[in-house]
């Protein structure tokens, strides 16, 4: 069965028809699912849909967009989200200079305080990086203990490499299955054994659903693409994919 490590199923489009939206993952052979916080609202309601559904475990963080309204206290309030079994990794954390919808040094003080949070805990973290590749990587390197997944990979390979030899997973979403997309030779070069899925649904739905909603569903065609690319059978990139992320997540 696979795993779409990184969806947001609190958004109401997924979350108002979620049984049938599970319905559907399940019917393609995606059976857990990791819903990803973005700030503490969305990541209080993760954590309320992991307990919800046993298929379902969350995360909690603030999202570089999220940074400019974080308060005093919002790292007190994520210890207190991750105090609970069915959270299993710190994020949606990270920069994005491509909007810089949040002042950069608001952006880096948010991602270098949940990378603290993560070391402390020891748990894994989910990072975004848009644009910030060289930012990303010096706070990365900064937490050599703590490890984790470069979530929606689209980066060049010199980037990839630089993840991998921190210790961190690279996770492939819908952007991979576009046309003229780089992400194909990118993958090719990346071991099997450090390679995730996912959708970030609802956004990126992959070829041939561009530009519509993403569900979990979805995340088979990424599985798909990813067979090809290595020339191995679907079967395979399930289970190992999913055996990665097991590893990564501890469940």
């Amino acid at each position: 069965m696979f795993i779409d490590t990184h969806c947001h199923l609190f958004y109401e489009n997924l979350k108002s028809d979620l049984s049938s939206v599970l319905d559907r993952a399940k019917e393609m052979g995606v059976s857990r699912f990791i819903c990803v916080g973005t700030n503490l609202k969305d990541s209080a309601e993760s954590l309320k849909l992991a307990e919800q559904y046993d298929s379902i475990y969350a995360t909690a963080g603030i999202h570089p967009h999220d940074a400019k309204d974080i308060k005093h206290d919002y790292v007190d309030e994520l210890y207190d989200l991750m105090n609970n079994e069915k959270m299993v990794a710190v994020g949606e954390m990270g920069l994005d200079y491509y909007r810089s919808i949040s002042d950069h040094d608001l952006q880096k003080k948010a991602f270098i305080e949940q990378m603290e949070i993560a070391s402390e805990l020891r748990k894994p973290v989910v990072f975004h990086n848009r644009e910030a590749d060289q930012d990303v990587i010096k706070i990365l390197s900064e937490f050599p203990g703590v490890i984790g997944v470069a979530h929606c990979f689209s980066s060049n390979l010199e980037t990839a490499k630089a993840f991998l030899n921190l210790g961190y997973y690279i996770s492939f979403s819908g952007n991979l299955t576009f046309k003229n997309s780089h992400l194909p030779d990118v993958a090719k070069e990346i071991d099997l054994d450090r390679i995730l899925i996912e959708t970030d649904s609802p956004f990126l739905s992959p070829e041939p659903h561009r530009g519509k909603s993403n569900e979990p569903s979805r995340v088979w065609f990424v599985a798909q693409k990813l067979s090809e690319i290595f020339n191995v059978s679907l079967s395979s990139i399930e289970e190992r994919t999913s055996k990665n992320a097991r590893t990564l997540f501890n469940f």
